[in-house]
């Protein structure tokens, strides 16, 4: 490990905000922060929004910065990337930003049932091919642990470069009857005025909550995978939709067995 790392590392540790426990203090059981993110970290009763496989951090801070009535938690496993966000959130002192380092499979043991308002899962790994799909962050078994933690009609929103991965994630919403309120194979080709007045954005509905959706402001974060599949001409795919707490999601080739 280079130098660098290590002294990351190190820092990071002496952020205030920072949760990183060790894999024995969640594997099969909860942490103490579960249930407790509003009371014990933010001291309010905003909305709670994750942004998962959150890298540096570059959107969870710059949503945080848009939307201040709520509160962001980057979730990652990478600590020399997340250095960054939390080192940059302490530093320009943004109050209502968290990070999270652990893996995505232990995200139960953090979050209770109904904590989490939305979920952003930006640029992860596609996993290509079909066999391993099961690896994917919007896989079955992923998408009904995101569901237990989610509000009653919490927003999943996917951002990918990715075309199968966004088909995939489609796909397995339609076959599951899930509301889908928004998709587009190319986000930025589409005019900020059209994303602000259409009915299909994701809204915040309940009276705390704040419509967020996808704006000019929100296009202008990028983070730092984003910024290069644009330069090399690729195209964003956007894939918004909701699931449904009293629906377990399955692949169709499930549903079929026996």
């Amino acid at each position: 490990m280079g130098k660098n790392k290590i002294a990351r590392w190190a820092e990071l540790g002496t952020f205030n905000n920072v949760i990183q426990p060790e894999t024995d203090e969640v594997s099969g059981k909860d942490h103490w922060i579960k249930g407790n993110w509003n009371l014990k970290i933010f001291k309010n009763r905003n909305p709670i929004i994750l942004e998962l496989g959150c890298g540096k951090g570059e959107y969870t801070i710059g949503l945080a910065i848009l939307f201040p009535e709520c509160n962001f938690i980057g979730v990652d496993i990478k600590g020399a990337r997340m250095w960054r966000g939390a080192k940059s959130a302490s530093e320009i002192k943004i109050g209502n930003v968290a990070f999270l380092r652990t893996r995505i499979e232990f995200i139960n043991s953090f979050f209770a049932s109904g904590e989490v308002d939305e979920i952003w899962i930006t640029f992860p790994d596609p996993h290509p091919g079909k066999k391993n799909s099961n690896k994917r962050l919007t896989c079955p078994w992923f998408l009904n642990k995101y569901s237990n933690l989610l509000k009653e009609g919490g927003t999943i929103h996917l951002k990918t470069d990715n075309t199968e991965l966004y088909n995939y994630t489609r796909k397995l919403a339609e076959d599951n009857g899930l509301e889908i309120l928004f998709s587009t194979n190319d986000i930025h080709s589409m005019s900020s005025d059209y994303l602000e007045v259409s009915g299909n954005i994701p809204p915040y509905n309940d009276h705390h909550r704040n419509k967020i959706g996808i704006s000019a402001g929100i296009l202008s974060i990028r983070t730092h995978y984003e910024t290069k599949f644009l330069e090399k001409g690729h195209t964003i795919n956007y894939l918004a939709f909701r699931p449904e707490k009293t629906k377990e999601v399955s692949h169709g080739w499930e549903k079929t067995k026996g």
